[in-house]
């Protein structure tokens, strides 16, 4: 649990962005008002339309009393529109990624100096982040309809499959946002997502903190910002003491790589002066014999 809530206040230290950066974050808001307005209107009007198409599906339980008929249509127009809320979340996410890389870039770039002073060198270009965002929507659709499947179930069926979303949605969102600033010191998606496996509860935080600001009214489009930064800040956490940050791609071993690969080797700060090597125990001096002339003379022989 510590671990998850250390996730969650990832996202929460990703605002104290805005203190250091405003400018950026205050451009951040642009592409997610853009994206969140046509998202919006979406989600209306398949909220409008959600009810007669439930007729439409059943038209099997117009015989039956007037209770379950009602209990059933409900229970498919609860889990459908969650479904819906879920597949526009992810879908926000990944195409507010992509038409506001720009954006985000500099939002990013911005948190990794004020963090560690440098920024890592491996591009993260725009059909990358196309790339990552198909993914994304597409594992998003698989996740909203198990969520569905889940909310079918009558009277409990809602919470469950709302809860079933927001934890597969969060660990999706997770996911993406962190793919930037890992695929940034040189890890693929394999390696990435190894180290999502391997941090699960403070992604799940991260992610979950996310997705749930993200259901508020306009939350998406306030708080992208700050996701973004709070993802490189979840970055650097998880590879506290694993691998060096801000270094050149080809110098950062992917996870996974088989323990006779080759070492990193670091460049010195400064090629003039020597490197120093770590603090190895030096090795004793061997016993130099005493020439038997320099010998002194024992009394008793």
């Amino acid at each position: 649990m510590r671990e998850f809530l250390t996730g969650a206040g990832l996202l929460l230290r990703g605002l104290g962005q805005w203190r250091r950066t405003p400018g950026a974050m205050a451009l951040g808001l642009i592409p997610g008002a853009v994206v969140g307005l046509v998202f919006a209107v979406a989600l209306v009007a398949w909220g409008i339309m959600l009810p007669g198409l439930v007729d439409d599906w059943t038209p099997f339980a117009d015989t039956w009393p007037s209770f379950w008929a009602d209990v059933v249509r409900t229970a498919i127009g609860v889990a459908s529109f969650g479904a819906a809320l879920l597949v526009v979340v992810v879908s926000f996410t990944a195409v507010t990624l992509a038409v506001g890389e720009p954006f985000y870039d500099r939002i990013w770039r911005a948190t990794e100096r004020s963090a560690t002073g440098t920024v890592p060198d491996a591009d993260y270009g725009f059909w990358q982040a196309v790339a990552d965002s198909v993914r994304l929507i597409l594992r998003g659709i698989l996740a909203a309809a198990l969520a569905w499947l889940i909310g079918l179930i009558p009277f409990i069926g809602g919470a469950l499959g709302f809860a079933t979303g927001v934890a597969l949605t969060g660990w999706l969102l997770a996911d993406e946002l962190t793919s930037r600033s890992l695929s940034a010191r040189g890890f693929d998606r394999r390696a990435r997502r190894a180290i999502i496996r391997a941090n699960r509860a403070r992604a799940l935080g991260f992610g979950v903190a996310t997705q749930l600001c993200f259901l508020v009214p306009l939350g998406a489009v306030a708080v992208m910002p700050a996701a973004v930064a709070g993802s490189t800040l979840w970055t650097l956490s998880a590879l506290d003491g694993k691998r060096p940050l801000g270094g050149p791609a080809d110098a950062i071993r992917p996870l996974g790589a088989p323990a006779d690969a080759d070492p990193v080797i670091a460049a010195p700060a400064d090629a003039s002066r020597p490197t120093v090597a770590p603090d190895v125990p030096a090795a004793p001096l061997a016993a130099t014999p005493t020439p038997p002339a320099n010998r002194p003379v024992d009394p008793a022989r």
